[in-house]
């Protein structure tokens, strides 16, 4: 049966419409061919969802080669959540992306940067879905390589640079990865995750596996861009073309998020993590520095889209802080905020790029009475900002919530003032746009513009309004992640 199938049709489909669009070479094609198969992929991912809510935890095995010896699959409920993430984020933003991509990118790229983005796909959906560590790292290149030329893609000259510097970043971290990996692979002889697991109990405690916890780490570390090794993401986020940032700002750091919790709960087990090398206390430090840091550094920022940038910095602090209390609250807040600052800043990227479209410009100057202009686009980068926020009746409360509930278990009362500080700091950035936007006029030479084209706006206001959907109805974004907190806990040693 097809059902069967799933796990591996999840990967192919977009692996192979990437050169069929590149064989066709027609922009039009490239963009349905891309749609579909993003709706495709979000089907598979929510019968797989479904499935392993059913059935439980879902092994395929490529060519019938049985796990370890042959490449496995494994679907459970963490990296199904991931999988609905990832698709979800990319079937939204597809349809938005054709106007956008037509206004940003010259016509004779715009193929070349759908291949780019089913290839992207295919890499994100590849890392959650392997349950191989060496496909991991495939798949990493895979989403990385096609990441640098989406964002190299755009007009500006200055996304050349960023996507060099995105490069050079990355690839080091991937470096650093699959060293960690090597050495892992030198003790166990083995690189299926699950085997690998069982094996390394006899060897946690010898030097290559301590090395190969620290060289994983501080790969993953980048490829998250975790403070203060996040200097590529706000010019990334900033060059890249709005379509693309909305896509990578929504899925990218989470997927490698995703990486780090199923090597530090799933791989190497609470026993070497915790009490001897002190990783997560390291996690938490850094992870309150990106809260507070980033958040002041977007407080002064000209550019709104480096302003959400340094706003996502901050974010994948309160990501990394939950994971390093590694307690049921946070771990939950943890894979629930995966979910809730996808969605979120999927939608203030797609709205900024309705305003770079009608303006010209995000720059935050420019965009003074902007809401007598476009009035929904800016009431919706206010909800979605309220997210951010964390104000109760959102998706971003739901994450905040978790994390204070799992500080104050752990006894971390200062983790409580920093989740505050930072909130605080996230509402004075989030204030900056609505003082420039509704308070000032607007200047006498401003141009009289209207909405964005209802092909971006309608997309773009489907994942505001999901921002509130999920900050009352928690079934999905935070039952699921409870479901993969126990996973990710239950496998602790």
């Amino acid at each position: 049966m097809i059902l069967d199938h799933l796990p591996a049709l999840q990967v192919v489909v977009p692996l192979m419409a990437a050169p069929l669009i590149v064989l066709l070479r027609s922009g039009r094609a490239g963009w349905l061919i891309a749609t579909l198969v993003s709706w495709f992929a979000l089907a598979v991912a929510v019968m797989l969802f479904m499935r392993v809510q059913s059935v439980g935890v879902i092994s395929y095995a490529i060519g019938n080669w049985p796990p370890p010896w042959g490449i496995e699959y494994r679907v459970d409920a963490l990296n199904a959540f991931v999988l609905v993430l990832v698709s979800l984020i990319a079937s939204v933003v597809l349809p938005y992306a054709r106007t956008s991509i037509a206004a940003e990118v010259p016509a004779d790229r715009h193929y070349l940067l759908y291949s780019m983005f089913v290839l992207c796909l295919c890499g994100l959906l590849g890392m959650a879905i392997t349950g191989d560590v060496f496909n991991i790292f495939v798949f990493l290149e895979i989403s990385s390589l096609s990441g640098y030329v989406l964002i190299g893609l755009g007009r500006d000259r200055r996304a050349l640079h960023s996507a060099f510097q995105y490069l050079i970043m990355g690839t080091i971290g991937a470096t650093f990865y699959i060293i960690g990996v090597g050495l892992l692979y030198l003790m166990t002889g083995t690189l299926n995750l699950a085997d690998m697991t069982v094996r390394l109990a006899a060897v946690e405690e010898t030097r290559p596996v301590r090395a190969a916890l620290a060289f994983i780490t501080v790969g993953l570390s980048l490829k998250i861009a975790l403070f203060p090794l996040h200097v590529w993401l706000p010019g990334a986020y900033a060059g890249a073309p709005s379509a693309v940032v909305a896509f990578m700002a929504g899925t990218a750091t989470k997927v490698s998020v995703y990486v780090m919790l199923r090597f530090v709960f799933g791989i190497f087990g609470v026993r070497l993590v915790l009490p001897d090398l002190h990783l997560l206390d390291m996690l938490m430090i850094f992870s309150a520095a990106a809260m507070i840091t980033a958040s002041l550094t977007a407080l002064f920022q000209k550019d709104l889209k480096r302003l959400l940038a340094y706003s996502s910095v901050a974010q994948i602090g309160y990501i990394t802080l939950g994971l390093s209390l590694a307690n049921n609250d946070g771990v939950t807040a943890s894979v629930a905020h995966l979910f809730n600052h996808g969605i979120t800043k999927a939608a203030l990227f797609m709205l900024v790029g309705g305003i770079v479209l009608r303006v010209g410009t995000c720059q935050v100057d420019a965009l003074a009475g902007l809401a007598r202009r476009m009035p929904v686009t800016c009431f919706g980068i206010v909800i979605a900002g309220l997210s951010l926020v964390g104000v109760p009746g959102t998706a971003g409360f739901i994450t905040k919530w978790h994390l204070v509930l799992a500080a104050l278990q752990d006894g971390q009362w200062w983790v409580v003032a920093v989740v505050g500080a930072s909130s605080l700091l996230a509402a004075a950035y989030v204030w900056r746009f609505v003082e420039v936007a509704y308070m000032q006029p607007a200047p006498a030479d401003a141009v009289t513009r209207s909405e964005a084209p209802l092909q971006m706006l309608v997309p773009a206001c489907a994942m505001v309004a999901a921002c509130i959907y999920f900050g009352f109805e928690t079934s999905f974004s935070l039952g699921g992640a409870r479901d993969a907190a126990a996973v990710l806990l239950g496998g602790l040693r």
